[in-house]
């Protein structure tokens, strides 16, 4: 099979990340971190809708029922699509200026695991990992974090994956699904050999982890044992976070950066939002949030 990338739509994200595709919907949701919004697609008509958030966005979670847990820079928020609007749940670094939260996934009993940053600094490393569970209890879990990036699960949902960008490092946890805590932290992949660093990621069913490559403009596929399988190039200078998507879970759509804040490119195509097909894999369906 033939990879063919293509760009879908012209949105031009400053910060594109979050992809998250809606099996029941067949919809696919993606966030501008620095715009404050949060875009819905529907492939098969093309149908594009934006809602606009209060702050900065890091991560979003659909919900069981209805609407989406939200990673704002100032704390974690419940979304209603319906009215717009943004309901407080808790800020975990309110008294912290210098740090917001990103990226963040749910595991595979609907707990939200998400992580925090430096908004500017990376050294010393600000940020902290978290999970909040469904009855909204909310638990430390690592600390100190660079970038907090690429949470995702393996296929069993026995081992935790998570990327620092800062430290160039994605690391792997046994993680106690009855608990949901995490355990024997090693590196999966030290990606200073690579001389990229890994951003958003997720896991396909054969426990293959995908990574945006966001230093090098390349998707990498690494082995469940770490070794780097694939390097796709990609049209953008700064690819940033990916998801299997579609109606086979066989598409990865792919999002991208022109101006993170710290980093600002110009290209065509930086900011957009790919679709990467005929990779011959198939992804996983994302867990909602149980609360």
């Amino acid at each position: 099979m033939t990879v063919h990338i293509e760009r879908v739509g012209e949105t031009r994200d400053k910060l594109g990340e979050g992809p998250l595709w809606d099996v029941a919907e067949q919809r696919l949701y993606w966030l501008d971190s620095m715009g404050c919004v949060i875009h819905r697609l529907d492939p098969a008509t093309g149908e594009r809708r934006d809602w606009t958030v209060p702050d900065m966005i890091g991560s979003m979670a659909l919900r069981t029922g209805v609407g989406a847990v939200i990673s704002l820079r100032n704390g974690l928020h419940f979304f209603d699509f319906e009215s717009g609007e943004a309901s407080f749940i808790v800020d975990p670094e309110a008294a912290d200026e210098r740090t917001r939260l990103n990226d963040g996934k749910v595991d595979r009993r609907g707990r939200f695991l998400v992580g925090s940053m430096g908004i500017t600094q990376r050294e010393p490393p600000l940020g902290t990992l978290y999970r909040l569970d469904p009855n909204l209890t909310l638990s430390r879990l690592e600390s100190p974090v660079g970038v907090s990036n690429g949470p995702c699960f393996s296929p069993d949902g026995g081992i935790f994956y998570f990327s620092d960008s800062a430290a160039q490092t994605i690391y792997a946890y046994d993680y106690d699904q009855d608990s949901g805590a995490i355990s024997n932290r090693r590196v999966f992949a030290d990606l200073k050999q690579y001389d990229t660093a890994p951003d958003g990621g997720t896991v396909d069913a054969s426990g293959n982890v995908w990574s945006a490559l966001v230093r090098s403009g390349e998707i990498g596929c690494f082995a469940p044992g770490g070794n780097l399988l694939r390097r796709i190039a990609m049209p953008c200078a700064l690819p940033s976070s990916v998801m299997f998507a579609g109606p086979k879970l066989d598409e990865l759509y792919v999002t991208s950066i022109s101006d993170s804040g710290t980093r600002k490119v110009d290209g065509p195509a930086d900011g957009g939002l790919f679709r990467v097909t005929g990779l011959g894999v198939h992804g996983l369906p994302e867990p909602r949030f149980a609360g």
